[in-house]
Formats: C-alpha cells, structure tokens, sequence
C-alpha cells in the first residue's frame, strides 16, 4: 500500500528530530535563565512573603518576557522552613542539579548568610529581598549577593527618630530569640539611646512556635516604657498587637512600633486594635499610580489581597535582574553570578514601584524609605486604605554607611 505524503512528511520530521535535538537543547539552555524564589511558604512569614513574592517573581518574569522574547524565564519555588541547613540544601541541588541561574526571597537572615556562602562557592547569584540583617552587606557581604527591599537598621532608623522626639523616650522590646530579632533590638536601642531616650527592658522568646505573649506583655506594662516595640515579622507581630489590647496597653497611652510591619497585618488584626501602630515600609500599595497599578494586576491573582513591601520588592529586583541579564547577555549572566550582580550595580534602577536608586558597591540597593501610621476606622475610606504618610526618608539618609558596615571585598 502506498504511504500517503501526510505520513511521509510526518515520519520525516520524527526522523529528522533526533539530529537536531542536540543543537536545539543547546540554543534554549543558553537563552534561559531559571529563578528560584526561595521562601517560607507553609510558617509564620508565609503571608508576608512566600506565595505572594513568588508571584510577584512570576509577574516580573511575564513582563521581562513580553519585552524580550528571545529569552525564556523559569520561576520555580521552595520551602526553606525556616531553617539554614534547609536552605543551604536546597540552595545546592537548584545551581548544582536544577540549572538555577539566582535565588530570590529568604525571609530569614540566618537562612540567607547559609545561602549567600553556597552562592558564593557556586558563583551564582542571590538577591535578598526579604532578609533584613544589614550585615547582608557588611559582615556577612559577598560580591555573589544584594540586598534589596530593606534592612532592619533602616527601619528602625526611620520609626525611632520620630518617635522619641514626639516624646516616646523609653522603650521596651519583645524580640524573638534569633539574628535578624537581636539584631532589630540592639540597633533600635542604640538609635533611642543616641536621641537621649532609655530602653526600659527586652523580653526574648522562643521561635517559631510562641504563639502566647501575655507574659512578655506583662513584663512591657510592668516597665512603664511608653513606645512597646515589636521586633519580630509576620503572625508573630499581629499576635503581639491583639495581646497587647488585651491588657490594655494602646488604650493607657503605650505607642506600638512595628520594625516589620506590613498591611496584611494591619488587616488580620482590624483597624480597631491596628489604629496608631507606626512602621516602616518603603512600598505602600496605593502610593502612587504606578502602585495602585501593580496592585491592580496582582490582587486577583493573590486571594484579592493587596501586595506588600515583601511582593513589590521581589516584582522589583526580578526585573532589575533580568536588566542586566539583557545587557550582559544570558550566556555570560549564566556562567557567572558575580558578573551578574556587577552589571545590576553598573544599571540605574528606575523602579515603577521603589523609584529611583543604584545597588551600592557592597549590594546594598539604596533607595527611600517611608513612615507611616495606621488609620482609624474612621479615617479609613475603604477596605485596604489603612496607612497614612508620616515621613519620607531620602535615599541618602535611609541606609548605614558602607564605612560603618564594613564590607570586606569593596575598599571605601
């Protein structure tokens, strides 16, 4: 029986695919570039970061892609639970097995120096951009790494100053008992101490797994400070704000200050008990028209909630990576991590939703910071319209030197 020209071409194609597959796989692998968002997907900062930055990631991706086709983008996700060891594993198997050209994300400072080293030793690339200890770019500083969304020190920096010259002079602080908690409460302490203010006392506990702070709120009232700060993140934080109205602390005249706050809790606590909390965030959903419009694409796709600092910061330093992979081209961007983050310091950032700024020569992404003070419920025009504006902090007033952090590799 006669083959038919349908089946001729077809058994052609196939037969002709296995010679080109090699030369195929070769020209795709060069002009991809694989991100892994690494976070807490399932614990107590799921909500801050996790799902949200990874979709975040996603969006920045799609948009990358729109603008430059002829480079595929990869997302793929992990759960470090919280735990260096976890972290550095997976951090591993994505450069050695997985093809992971950079690691984004990592929502705990003693989990992202782990990961910072594996970097290192794989010259790849690593962007913080939920990690806080400022020592990301000084002790702990590798020339494979930046540090993106904030740190810890900018925080307390913008939130302490205004405080204690509206007359919040001592402070008392709950601190959960890891680096990035310590390390909130030593520099904000320090900065109270400066502005001629005294820290009245610190209570540390156990982390993860409190969930009960009656006894270090007891120990806040029993100080007598006037600011209560929470130097902690996440359910944490919004567990401490709900236990403090419970003894009444708010309602006898306690400022909280939030060195980690967030508007997804703002939400989950209500603006009842959220109203007066002051926190730091240099991202606000409805800041501007380019906010509200990032906002608009990512709501729906994220169960309707709006985008944090957490999410805005992930969207933002995707994008300024994939810049630079454009620039350089994704074969040198791949072969090499440390040449990835140089060309991300030679680009200008010109952000839709941080602004302006440059990544420093330690990897320091500098940029503005922003005060900002909860709404009551009657200064509030709608379901997410929860922050009112306080101050703005400039660039070049919002971060530590990199004299004072003292990072090994850059000579200043």
């Amino acid at each position: 029986m006669p083959m038919r020209r349908r089946s001729l071409l077809t058994t052609a194609a196939v037969l002709a695919a296995p010679l080109a597959l090699p030369w195929v796989r070769r020209a795709e692998a060069a002009s991809t570039i694989k991100i892994g968002v690494l976070s807490d997907m399932s614990g107590p900062y799921a909500e801050a970061s996790g799902p949200g930055d990874f979709l975040a990631a996603q969006i920045a991706a799609e948009d990358f892609m729109k603008l430059h086709p002829e480079i595929t983008v990869q997302v793929v996700q992990g759960d470090m639970l919280l735990k260096p060891d976890v972290g550095a594993s997976i951090a591993r198997g994505w450069y050695d097995q997985e093809g992971v050209d950079a690691i984004f994300d990592i929502p705990q400072s003693a989990v992202a120096i782990a990961v910072g080293q594996v970097a290192k030793e794989k010259d790849k690339a690593v962007i913080f951009t939920a990690a806080g200890i400022p020592d990301l770019t000084g002790k702990y500083c590798t020339p494979n790494q930046v540090q993106w969304t904030y740190d810890l020190w900018s925080n307390a920096n913008a939130i302490t100053r205004g405080l204690v010259e509206g007359g919040g002079d001592s402070w008392f602080f709950i601190t959960p008992d890891y680096i990035s908690g310590h390390t909130m409460t030593r520099d904000t302490g320090n900065i109270v101490k400066q502005l001629g203010g005294t820290v009245a006392g610190e209570a540390a506990y156990p982390f993860p797994g409190t969930t009960d702070f009656s006894a270090y709120i007891v120990q806040a009232q029993a100080s007598k400070a006037k600011v209560l700060c929470l130097a902690n993140a996440g359910d944490d934080t919004s567990n401490c704000i709900k236990q403090a109205h419970e003894f009444g602390l708010p309602q006898s005249g306690v400022k909280i200050a939030a060195l980690v706050y967030q508007d997804y809790i703002a939400r989950s606590v209500g603006l009842e008990e959220a109203a007066g909390i002051v926190g730091a965030m240099p991202f606000y959903w409805d800041m501007n028209n380019d906010t509200r419009a990032f906002s608009a694409r990512f709501t729906p796709r994220y169960h309707n909630a709006r985008p944090n600092y957490y999410h805005a910061g992930s969207y933002s330093a995707v994008w300024h990576y994939l810049k630079a992979v454009a620039a350089m081209g994704p074969d040198k961007a791949k072969a090499s991590g440390k040449a990835a983050i140089e060309q991300m310091k030679a680009l200008p950032v010109a952000d839709p939703l941080y602004g302006s700024g440059y990544v420093r020569a330690d990897g320091k992404f500098i940029h503005a910071n922003r005060v900002w003070e909860t709404k009551t419920p009657a200064e509030s025009k709608g379901e997410w319209d929860q922050f009112k504006l306080l101050a703005t902090i400039p660039q070049d007033k919002a971060f530590q030197s990199m004299e004072t952090l003292g990072c090994a590799f850059v000579k200043t």
